[in-house]
């Protein structure tokens, strides 16, 4: 079998625990986020969103509305006081579509600055563009395809190569650009948005994929999980075909909006404008002939976020920075979960691939740094929990299949059953032999914490390896003793998983 690149670009470096907090005030809303950075994962730990309306015809006045001013200026003022409670001084405020696209735009950030002491930046529409996609790009590394950010009054649009965001355009096709406060007259919004569209220059019937941004396209997400009973409700990498796509649009549109506000989880500010969202999806989906929708939480806010990392941190994979991050309160020692890591990749590396050799070793080393995830849990629910935590935890990086992958293991490694997991649809995401990788891994991961103790210089007195009829444990003489009846049944459980006989050598 060949060798996989070195596992070093995928370990978590040690983290740095920072605050910072991103504000974005934007077309329909203004949102604080407070991240706790550490390492490489981003946690927002606290988010509060003011439903503004700066952007309400500015079009027609070339002025901010006048009541979304006022409550603009009103959130800012209470974030500030936030802020400062909370001690959180590295802040970066930006300013988007409605404050660049209004002639008292900068009347308004110098209110802002006198009032509040906020210094807001007002990006351009490239660099709007910009920051959305380094932002989808933080948290989906391998994005490659193109990306749509709809707020209330811009679509951005940006291309991204292997991770790498391209220069984008901004494009005036958010609902108040479009709508103006007027009924939804599809036709009438069809021609304006094809003609726009077309300006750009980015959607050039290329295919692949495309990623959606934005509150709007959200909600549309959150309306699928509900109309289509989909089983994982995470919007970030929650992905459709582009037949998928198409029928939840045309749903969208025909249902009325007693039933969009009666949708789990979708706000009812989003009812108005969620048919031109639709709409607009399905037009993007037409001009750029895309195979594959995917969503995205990640945007402008967690771009301007990135750009403040060493280059080097954000290079680091997000799902075991995350990990790394989660667990660490409850490992007995900080190198551990590498270390178990190393441990199960031999023998891993022997059974069926579950998704590709690349992506089931970063998994290996996200489950391996989770294995202590449920210490501090009640001991009759650690597998229900550890189980929970992962598949809805705000991770980067990480689909909803490998999401629950990783699910399941950590369910196996607190010695879940597999019955119980068959009455959760979440894992109906895995096909069979993922399941049975998975459940191996949890095993090995049990394995490897039981035999050690949890301690790192006693894991590498045993072996674990995998050959087509076994499972083989060699022990070293020296720590004979450690080796206890109970370890020896987590052997036999391991093995059972993938169908080999479980055999220990004394060496």
């Amino acid at each position: 079998m060949a060798e996989l690149p070195s596992i070093e670009p995928l370990i978590a470096e040690t983290a740095i625990h920072r605050d910072i907090a991103v504000i974005d005030v934007g077309s329909n809303s203004v949102r604080l986020v407070h991240f706790r950075v550490e390492g490489r994962a981003l946690w927002p730990i606290f988010n509060e969103k003011v439903m503004a309306g700066l952007g309400r015809g500015v079009h027609d006045t070339g002025k901010l509305h006048p009541e979304g001013r006022d409550i603009a200026l009103r959130a800012l003022k209470r974030f500030q006081r936030l802020l400062d409670a909370k001690g959180v001084h590295n802040r970066h405020v930006v300013a988007t579509a409605a404050v660049r696209n209004a002639n008292d735009g900068g009347d308004f950030v110098r209110e802002v600055a006198e009032e509040t002491g906020l210094d807001v930046r007002i990006l351009s529409g490239e660099d709007e563009a910009w920051y959305s996609a380094l932002g989808l790009a933080a948290g989906i590394p391998d994005a490659h395809g193109v990306m749509g950010d709809l707020g209330g009054s811009s679509l951005e649009l940006t291309p991204i190569l292997n991770g790498q965001p391209q220069p984008g355009r901004t494009s005036a096709l958010g609902p108040q650009e479009v709508l103006k406060g007027a009924p939804f007259d599809s036709e009438a919004a069809t021609g304006m948005i094809d003609e726009r569209l077309a300006e750009t220059g980015v959607l050039t019937g290329q295919g692949g994929t495309f990623y959606a941004v934005g509150g709007a396209w959200r909600a549309m997400a959150q309306l699928a999980f509900a109309r289509f009973d989909y089983p994982l409700h995470v919007v970030h990498q929650f992905a459709l075909d582009a037949d998928e796509a198409r029928e939840l649009a045309r749903l969208t549109t025909r249902l009325s909006a007693a039933s969009l506000r009666g949708t789990p989880g979708l706000s009812s500010r989003r009812v108005e404008t969620l048919p031109y969202a639709a709409l607009l999806l399905r037009r993007v989906i037409r001009h750029g002939a895309f195979d594959r929708i995917v969503f995205s939480a990640y945007g402008v806010r967690e771009g301007v976020l990135a750009e403040s990392l060493p280059p080097d941190l954000l290079a680091t994979d997000p799902l075991i920075a995350g990990a790394e991050a989660m667990a660490r309160p409850s490992s007995p020692a900080p190198d551990f979960g590498r270390a178990l890591a190393a441990w199960i990749a031999p023998a891993m590396r022997e059974v069926e691939t579950a998704f590709d050799p690349a992506r089931d070793r970063v998994l290996q080393e996200a489950g391996a740094r989770l294995t202590d995830l449920g210490a501090r849990f009640h001991p009759d629910h650690r597998a229900e929990l550890a189980r929970d935590t992962v598949l809805y935890a705000p991770f980067a990086g990480v689909t909803h299949a490998e999401r629950a992958f990783l699910a399941a293991a950590l369910h196996y490694r607190y010695a879940g059953k597999r019955s119980q997991l068959e009455k959760h649809d979440e894992f109906d995401l895995l096909d069979e032999t993922q399941h049975n990788v998975a459940q191996m891994m949890g095993c090995a991961l049990r394995l490897g914490a039981k035999l050690s103790g949890r301690a790192t210089r006693l894991l590498d007195r045993f072996t674990l390896s995998v050959t087509p009829e076994t499972v083989h444990l060699s022990v070293d003489e020296s720590v004979r003793d450690l080796y206890v009846e109970r370890s020896l049944s987590l052997l036999d459980n391991l093995a059972g998983a993938i169908n080999r006989k479980a055999e220990t050598e004394y060496v």
